[in-house]
């Protein structure tokens, strides 16, 4: 599977995403997390990052597998709540490309 292909399968879920935002939300689990707003999003993506956490830890690769697809989703989710794109995030992980990740961090203010 190329990197090619793992970006387009983002992207059309990013805008599948984009379209259910004014979806019924009682059709449509997306509509319903993204009328609850960005903080129910967040606490939504805060939960399935804990459960990937637990299935890399403690489960086998195909329970990591799906918790991982789990919060990708959400985290698509929490974006398009909070009105990111994920080009964003992308542009900003090829910022960080090649640096190193104790630069990186060094360069990052406080405050």
């Amino acid at each position: 599977m190329s990197a090619a292909l793992d970006l387009d399968v983002l992207a059309r879920l990013e805008a599948v995403i984009a379209a259910r935002r004014g979806a019924d939300p009682d059709s449509s689990h997306t509509a319903r997390m993204l009328s609850r707003g960005a903080i129910k999003c967040a606490e939504k993506f805060g939960e399935e990052a804990v459960e990937t956490v637990i299935a890399g830890a403690a489960q086998d690769d195909a329970a990591l597998t799906a918790e991982a697809a789990d919060a990708i989703y959400h985290l698509l989710v929490l974006l398009a709540a909070r009105e990111v794109p994920l080009s964003a995030v992308l542009a900003e992980l090829g910022r960080r490309e090649g640096v190193s990740g104790v630069a990186e961090k060094a360069a990052r203010s406080d405050g």
